[in-house]
């Protein structure tokens, strides 16, 4: 299982086993060759239940937008998916974690509410899903980069502001999304309604320590030896040498079985497997994460681990930071800190309480709730917004 799609922090890649594949939702165990399959026909194919969870999530196209689109940004075709149920509504652009864990695949969990009142925007960043797979290793790899990146989500904003004929839009940055996000707000911030914080990374190094010794800490109160002499074998950590994937692997696999990824779940095989029947995805698509996650760990790794927002903390836009309150992944108490310290013509903090670093996933009503009540008012006052309902006293 590819940890990285889960769109954690990139500690998650090794902690489930990438090198041994993910099972397929579709594909059977094999049977001994002595012993006759029987059909069963209660089950159906994966293109029927995408077919169902596709027809479930219908947009009138007279009324809304849905499309997929091929964008050729900085030498290479990236793709994004737009879908929204009234034009008039704002634009929120979705940035993904990782790197290359793109939200797209299983969007259709937790965003189709979210299309009343926005027109959301997913989009396969450098090395991700299915824009890994529309280009060569060697087109992606000058790009990989925050610095190219951030001019690739620029690129995909300009494109939304100027064909939707949008003054402004959202944007919402999720883990490493949140690494370009307040990178592309800090430049442009006269393009966005608000910035929108959620597992906000603000110190890479530090997330590392927190969540190892919270990891350690869960471990020793529960005496979990297993966990114990492993964790204590990459100590010192996160320490002064270079840190690799393998020691990385290690402090991610303990913090997300102590539900600091998905409080009060030891894994993410559930996101994996809404992934396997989403109907933004194809197999080819699906295949392409895993191969794009590798790709992309080995050039932004230590881009990741650099990030250091400690003092970046002037915004000339609204920023709205939301944090799972049993967040270890990107550190719920870090996220705390960093919007204590901000200055912006507006800001605003929610905790959410039975969440972790899926907030989105976890809690999502309560995180549609907040983006109805947070950020929508933003663009209702410049009138860009389209009327939720219509109420009549009677």
């Amino acid at each position: 299982m590819n940890i990285l799609r889960t769109s954690a922090f990139v500690s998650l890649f090794l902690a489930a086993g990438f090198a041994a594949g993910h099972a397929h939702a579709d594909e059977a165990p094999a049977k001994p060759a002595t012993v006759a399959a029987t059909p069963d026909k209660s089950m159906i194919s994966r293109d029927e239940v995408r077919r169902i969870l596709d027809s479930n999530r219908m947009i009138l196209p007279s009324q809304g937008i849905n499309e997929k689109i091929k964008l050729h940004i900085n030498g290479i075709d990236q793709w994004i998916s737009v879908r929204g149920k009234d034009r008039r509504n704002p634009i929120l652009l979705f940035l993904h974690g990782g790197p290359a864990a793109p939200a797209m695949p299983e969007g259709y969990t937790f965003q189709s509410a979210w299309e009343d009142y926005f027109t959301v925007v997913q989009w396969d960043q450098r090395g991700a899903g299915k824009t890994y797979r529309a280009n060569s290793e060697a087109a992606m790899a000058p790009g990989m980069n925050v610095e190219t990146m951030t001019d690739d989500a620029a690129q995909v904003a300009q494109y939304l502001r100027e064909h939707y004929h949008k003054q402004k839009i959202f944007l919402l940055g999720h883990s490493w999304g949140t690494a370009l996000g307040v990178h592309l707000a800090q430049k442009h911030p006269d393009w966005f309604y608000a910035y929108i914080s959620a597992g906000q990374v603000v110190n890479g190094r530090r997330n590392e320590a927190i969540g190892y010794n919270y990891a350690l800490g869960r471990a020793r109160a529960e005496g979990n030896t297993k966990a114990i002499a492993a964790l204590e074998g990459i100590g010192p950590y996160p320490g002064t040498a270079k840190l690799t994937p393998e020691r990385i692997g290690v402090r991610g696999q303990w913090e997300m079985y102590y539900g600091g990824l998905a409080w009060g779940r030891k894994d993410y095989q559930f996101d994996v497997d809404a992934e396997e029947l989403s109907p933004d995805y194809t197999r080819e698509d699906l295949d392409a994460i895993d191969k794009g996650s590798l790709f992309s760990l080995h050039h932004l790794l230590d881009a990741l681990l650099d990030v250091d927002f400690d003092h970046t903390t002037h915004f000339d836009c609204p920023v709205l930071v939301y944090v799972g309150a049993h967040d270890y992944t990107t550190p719920h108490e870090t996220a705390e800190k960093w919007f204590d310290d901000l200055q912006a013509p507006s800001k605003r903090l929610v905790i959410f309480a039975d969440s972790a670093h899926m907030m989105m996933q976890e809690q999502p009503g309560r995180f549609l709730v907040h983006l109805v009540e947070d950020a929508l008012p933003l663009a209702q006052k410049a009138g860009d917004a389209a009327p939720a309902e219509v109420v009549r006293d009677r």
